[in-house]
């Protein structure tokens, strides 16, 4: 697992808007990066709307937002589109992102095991070092939960 203090790894792939997405082409904006285990299901649906609901926040304070699963573009899709997301969302089919930022782990689904995404966050700074992480994030209130911590930043 990487801590905070440390550079975040770069990566570069596809995002749901159909173009590259490289960590490095986004240096002065602090970045979300938040893992989720999977499109369309009771958590991630959560945590991605209540993201979707504050991006306005997010966008007067510069912030971008990024999902990123194991899911695939139409997968994707379908998310964005039901949900009327409006943030990108990350193709990592390859667990390629996964492994760098050390979020996979083996669940046991029905006596098979699979490889799996943790519900974890990255908070960057506008030079790609990590601000904050959260792991083992409760989706409820996460979105704001980040507003909250950096408004604290900004006061210290």
């Amino acid at each position: 697992m990487l801590l905070e203090g440390e550079k975040a790894p770069n990566f570069e792939l596809m995002g749901s808007g159909g173009s590259l997405i490289n960590l490095d082409n986004l240096k002065g904006s602090i970045v979300v990066l938040y893992f989720y285990p999977k499109d369309d299901t009771p958590g991630c649906t959560i945590e991605a709307c209540e993201f979707r609901d504050m991006k306005e926040i997010y966008d007067q304070t510069g912030i971008k937002i990024f999902g990123v699963s194991a899911d695939d573009f139409d997968s994707h899709q379908n998310f964005i589109n039901k949900f009327n997301l409006n943030f990108e969302l990350i193709i990592d089919e390859n667990y390629e992102i996964s492994q760098k930022y050390g979020v996979l782990y083996e669940k046991n689904d029905n006596g098979n095991s699979k490889l799996s995404i943790k519900r974890v966050t990255y908070l960057l700074d506008e030079n790609g070092i990590i601000m904050k992480i959260w792991k083992d994030v409760d989706p409820n209130g996460h979105a704001e939960e980040i507003i909250n911590f950096l408004e604290t930043v900004k006061k210290s």
